[in-house]
């Protein structure tokens, strides 16, 4: 018997299919259009172009021209790339423009879906930014679209790490921009520290459409984006206590799974003091309860951290000497990324790599809050709908499932649960034989390097050939998925698993056809290109018959969305395929909550050795499990936004502040303003309204007028004359201040003193804003505890943030105003000797440039030969390699072989 919910979406749809119905005549008046579209020469197209750019400017809205530029775009689209978008791909496109997350299948041509609001969107010549995963796939797809752009007469640029600033700055002014999360973030921090409006690259944040929006604007939102500076070397001390930790044992710390914490108990406490003492680390008379051990506690609370929560080829990689961060969700790399706190360097000194010194931060910003700047925010991913009440509270995007072109034919098989991961295992190579035996490319997923690593070494036992893909092989990762749809092809991958490149059956034709190009470059590509693509065709269809490609999950994942990932892999556009999970009692989820209950359940059905439960409650109780998970991350990324956002309300008012005072050509009335105030506050402070004079501190106000204003003026007989008020006091100051600074500016020339004054603003709003954010930083660490005296957390952080951010404004006025009242012209020989140290400093770089040999003492070495690697010494494994190539020295002579 149907529900009264079932039964009313019988009558009425659901929201979702209202949606879907409201776009269909739109989507017919695109269709009505193509005739006219299609007999327009490729001039004409781009003619049509600026008509609508005209239109648009003149204010007509985006929306009435959004028939005649989504058909202009579509025809662009089928010259350009032989590709002719359909009916559901327009769809999502009409989502995209109306602000919405669209949430399409894998294979249905995202790609080509965010060409359409982009194009329209960028009539209005403001920019719009298409954000992708990684910097491969923003100049993968700048360079593929880009094509569609050209045909339409539109500018397409492309931002990465290390570009140059002439080569960024012209692909932010483009009319369309690729770029990866990081980068815009990190630009917009960058920017926000520049010295000069003309160095800024980044323009007003418009409209941004988001590749794979799950990945970026959840789980990376996690993290923060921070740009920061190094701080003292502490280097030695993480060495000491990294040899302390592995002597403790299970009794001394207390280690919580679920929420990834890691605690000492009191005997660890007492040990852990017994052992600093012996180690001479903690004095003899202090214990680890003195104020005076708080650096030391901190030191070991992270080592524990280090050698408990994080795992080598789990949490991340050693490579190339350096610790390299993985991502959770994606199994990519962060190359870059810091934990931060001194974490990494624990994690360094566990490894035994060199110790990068701690850093401080200088600018830091959420994507949360970063995205939440553009007037416009769209997004697209396979996967979004078990995330939408995310999606709407955070950035108030709704979530659209756009419709497959073609129906879903793929398999999902209830999952398998076995009782030990060696059993499991054992299944999952059965499984893999059986399916290779039969010609059907087997897509296995697991959710580290060192499960895809031990499944590997299992399939090499059973010499089942197969490819590897996961952080460490990512620079083959296009390659490898290209061939993961091949008859027979085995690919164990991490859930990076390929996103951005579908998985084709038989094979992918444009891979194969560069590599043959590239083999043999004498034969015509026409030629290569039908072998390659008779050869698909039959490859195509003994997958096809084998029952297309079988995706393989070897473990749940934390969140639905990553498992529902990886079953998209198969089944693209109407294709075959099956899926399946294999799961054990083991495996961390199950293991963290609550496989006690099944392990019961199992034994009381006397399950035999291999044998797997199979049974549609246990995949209802596994995604309980799941969204229980998933409500719980909501929630701490909920709790980190609403702090941030304490942050972020002061982020935009010194970065406006900034903006403003860089635009501005004349700051003296800042100036002025800031010294009267500064004059306001001295005078309170030190003559209190409606005091008597006898309660004057003259005194006391004389030596700050003479500190912080460079007045030399007689306060005292002021004070003494008959009917003199703190407002008479107060009009003198300002008088002879201005008096004063006026003299200055006569000696410095009207110009100089504008650029002293800018400069000198910018230097110090800078300054006091990285340390404000330490203060908040500390702040935001020890305010958990209020809770404890039953005062809410975040309400004690917003009012103490506001009362740091207003001191922090106070003691601004006071440095700038005391800053400029001491500035004076050098003398000539000050100025010389100024020239004598730039002079010095710039011959030490060059000289620091030229590659030289150093010994073990740190010396240059005589007899010194470049083409001698005797006469070498002992070169750092990162200083220029000696031999004179522009290589550091661990990637020339110094390789390890």
């Amino acid at each position: 018997m149907l529900g009264i919910g079932s039964i009313a979406k019988k009558v009425f749809g659901t929201p979702n299919d209202r949606k879907i119905k409201a776009t269909r005549p739109l989507i017919d008046q695109i269709n009505a259009l193509e005739p006219e579209f299609r007999e327009l020469s490729d001039d004409a197209i781009k003619e049509r172009t600026k008509v609508l750019k005209a239109r648009a400017v003149g204010g007509e809205s985006l929306d009435d021209l959004l028939p005649e530029a989504f058909a202009n775009c579509r025809e662009a689209a089928r010259r350009a790339l032989g590709l002719r978008a359909f009916d559901v791909q327009l769809m999502g496109g009409i989502f995209l423009h109306q602000g919405n997350i669209a949430e399409m299948k894998t294979g249905e041509g995202k790609t080509l879906v965010a060409t359409f609001p982009a194009y329209l969107n960028a009539l209005t010549g403001k920019g719009v930014h298409i954000v992708t995963v990684n910097d491969y796939l923003a100049k993968r797809d700048a360079e593929w679209m880009g094509k569609v752009y050209a045909a339409l007469g539109l500018a397409t640029g492309v931002v990465y790490p290390q570009q140059p600033d002439g080569e960024k700055k012209a692909a932010y002014a483009a009319d369309i921009t690729y770029a990866t999360n990081n980068e815009l973030g990190f630009d917009y921090l960058r920017d926000n520290m520049k010295a000069d409006l003309a160095d800024m690259n980044q323009r007003r944040h418009n409209y941004a459409i988001v590749d794979e929006v799950d990945s970026i604007l959840i789980d990376e939102a996690r993290t923060p984006l921070i740009i920061s500076g190094p701080s003292q070397d502490r280097s030695e001390l993480y060495q000491t206590i990294d040899k302390v930790i592995p002597r403790l044992t299970e009794e001394h710390f207390k280690l919580d799974e679920k929420t990834r914490n890691v605690t000492y108990t009191d005997e660890g406490n007492e040990y852990l003091e017994q052992i600093l003492h012996e180690e001479k680390i903690l004095p003899e008379e202090q214990t680890l309860y003195d104020p005076e051990s708080t650096t030391l506690v901190h030191h070991v609370n992270q080592g524990l951290r280090a050698h408990k929560l994080f795992q080598k080829d789990k949490d991340y990689i050693v490579r190339d000497g350096e610790v390299v961060l993985i991502d959770e969700f994606t199994g990519r790399m962060m190359p870059g990324r810091r934990l931060s706190d001194g974490l990494h360097q624990a994690i360094e000194a566990k490894e035994g790599v060199s110790i990068h010194p701690e850093n401080v931060t200088l600018a830091s910003v959420t994507f949360q809050n970063y995205f939440r700047l553009y007037d416009k925010l769209s997004g697209m991913t396979g996967t979004a709908a078990t995330e939408a009440e995310e999606f709407a509270e955070i950035y108030g995007l709704g979530v659209v499932e756009v419709p497959t072109n073609m129906p879903i034919a793929r398999e999902d098989e209830h999952d398998q649960v076995f009782r030990t991961a060696r059993e499991k295992f054992d299944a999952i190579v059965e499984s893999i034989k059986e399916a290779h035996g039969k010609g059907q490319p087997v897509l296995v997923g697991t959710t580290s390097i060192e499960k895809s690593e031990f499944l590997s070494n299992m399939l090499k036992q059973a010499e089942i050939p197969h490819n590897v893909l996961n952080a460490r092989h990512h620079e083959q990762e296009a390659s490898i998925v290209a061939e993961a749809g091949v008859p027979g092809a085995v690919t164990i991958a991490t859930n990076m698993a390929g996103r951005g490149t579908d998985i084709q059956l038989g094979g992918n034709v444009e891979m194969k056809v560069l590599e043959a190009l590239a083999a043999d470059p004498e034969v015509h590509p026409d030629e290569i290109r039908a072998r390659i693509e008779a050869e698909h065709a039959a490859d195509k269809q003994k997958v096809i018959d084998a029952g297309g490609l079988f995706v393989l999950a070897t473990e749940r994942h934390e969140s639905r969305r990553i498992d529902n990932q990886l079953r998209g892999r198969s089944g693209r556009q109407g294709d075959p395929g099956r899926s399946s999970f294999f799961l054990s009692l083991e495996d961390d989820l199950m293991r963290i909550f609550g496989s006690e209950r099944l392990d019961k359940v199992l034994s009381t059905l006397g399950m035999k050795e291999g044998e797997a439960i199979i049974h549609p409650w246990v995949n209802k109780s596994l995604e309980k499990a799941q969204a229980k998970v998933e409500a719980r991350n909501f929630d701490i990324r909920k709790q980190l936004l609403k702090f941030d956002d304490v942050m972020n309300e002061q982020r935009k008012v010194i970065f406006g502040q900034r903006n403003e005072i860089m635009e501005a050509q004349d700051l003296s009335e800042i100036v002025t303003d800031m010294r009267h105030q500064m004059i306001d506050d001295l005078v309170e402070t030190h003559m209190p309204p409606k005091s008597y004079a006898d309660q004057w501190e003259v005194e006391q106000l004389s030596a700050q007028v003479r500190t912080s204003l460079g007045l030399d003026v007689p306060l005292r007989e002021w004070a003494d004359e008959e009917g003199v008020d703190d407002s008479d006091i107060r009009e003198r100051l300002y008088k002879a201040s201005d008096e004063f600074m006026a003299s200055k500016a006569a000696q410095f020339g009207p110009e100089n003193m504008r650029r002293i004054e800018k400069q000198l603003l910018l230097q110090t709003i800078d300054a006091k804003w990285r340390e404000h954010l330490l203060t908040l930083e500390h702040l935001r660490s020890v305010v958990g505890f209020r809770g404890y005296a039953q005062r809410d957390p975040l309400n004690e952080y917003k009012t103490e943030g506001f009362q740091l951010f207003e001191s922090m404004l106070d003691s601004l006025r006071a440095e700038v105003t005391q800053k400029l009242a001491q500035i004076r012209p050098l003398t000539e020989e000050e100025q010389a000797q100024m020239l004598r140290q730039i002079e010095a400093q710039r011959q030490a770089m060059q000289k620091a440039a030229e590659p030289q040999a150093v010994d073990a003492a740190g010396g240059a070495e005589e007899g010194f030969d470049e083409s001698d690697p005797k006469t070498w010494g002992n070169p750092g494994r990162n200083d220029p390699c000696p031999c004179g190539s522009t290589k550091k020295f661990k990637h020339c002579h110094g390789r390890l072989t």
